[in-house]
């Protein structure tokens, strides 16, 4: 059996779902490489499955490295405008085969994880316009 390329998937889902660009797929493709190494970093190279929460932390980071204060604009074009989007961008990738989940995954790992306002323009503003620390945390399920 043929197993598709990153670039087939795209289109398979592209064909299914028109909701995201394929900018947004290549770039979520992109922050998962960037939480695998800072996962592997973290436990000394040892690679392990990376968490929808995990995954937005890293979709956080490299947005802020790659757009800057633009971030949430380059999201907004792409129509993301929550976390949840997301893990819609994900499980599309998943349903196609691009992206593995074990069982204990789902959609769910990705509501309200952050508010992108204080993610990607609180970081941008002056010390005191920005909001206190503890706001601008992810926030973790209790689970």
């Amino acid at each position: 059996m043929h197993e598709a390329t990153f670039e087939e998937g795209i289109e398979a889902i592209l064909k299914k779902d028109s909701r995201y660009p394929r900018d947004a797929y290549c770039f979520v493709r992109e922050a998962l490489d960037h939480t695998q190494k800072t996962i592997i970093k973290e436990n000394r190279g040892q690679l392990r499955h990376v968490t929808g929460q995990e995954l937005l932390e890293g979709i956080r980071e490299y947005a802020l490295s790659q757009f800057g204060p633009m971030a949430i604009t380059v999201f907004e074009e792409w129509g993301i405008r929550r976390t949840e989007d997301f893990g819609e961008i994900v499980f599309n990738m998943v349903d196609v085969g691009l992206l593995a989940k074990t069982p204990e995954d789902s959609r769910a790992d990705f509501q309200n994880v952050y508010d992108f306002d204080e993610a990607f323009r609180q970081p941008f503003l002056p010390k005191h316009k920005r909001t206190s620390p503890e706001k601008t945390a992810p926030r973790t399920s209790k689970a």
